[in-house]
């Protein structure tokens, strides 16, 4: 049996009020779209996640609603915010869904998506993992404990850029 990994930066978030924290900053207009875009692409594309493990930032978790999609389980965690690559894996280490969505922050998630498979996708923006770039990824094992780096296929790439085209 394998796993997959749906690995998600945020859309892009809004800057419209300075003061705000880092934290709780919101998703601008063109955010909004690229959520909303993302969820049809994952829709179509049959990756329909049961976990979902996500930041608990302001705009993680509005870009999972925009994705409308309806997993089994969701929980935020603070860990995912700012974490770094190994942070990431460790979070991810402990899922237990078949397809785990996993939505966090540069450059943490950038650098994770980099050190977790065999060999990157052969597209021009996947090293700076801009907003709302997703990677998916399939696992040869059966169990989240045993994934480590290097060792996953990637299946698809995109960011919102592509699909707002079509």
């Amino acid at each position: 049996m394998t796993k997959t990994l749906i690995l998600m930066r945020h859309a892009k978030s809004s800057w419209n009020h300075p003061g705000l924290d880092d934290h709780d900053r919101p998703l601008n207009k063109r955010g909004r779209r690229s959520a909303e875009v993302l969820g049809n692409w994952l829709r179509k594309k049959g990756y329909l996640p049961d976990e979902v493990l996500c930041s608990d930032a302001v705009r993680t978790k509005e870009t999972l609603g925009g994705l409308r999609i309806d997993p089994d389980k969701v929980e935020y965690l603070p860990e995912l915010y700012r974490a770094t690559a190994n942070q990431i894996l460790r979070v991810l280490n402990r899922a237990t869904g078949d397809m785990v969505l996993l939505i966090a922050h540069n450059p943490g998630i950038a650098g994770f998506a980099e050190g977790i498979v065999e060999e990157p996708p052969e597209h021009p923006r996947f090293l700076d993992y801009p907003t709302g770039a997703t990677l998916v990824v399939e696992f040869d094992d059966d169990r989240w404990d045993r994934v480590k780096w290097r060792g996953g296929r990637v299946l698809d790439f995109v960011v919102p850029r592509e699909l707002l085209q079509e």
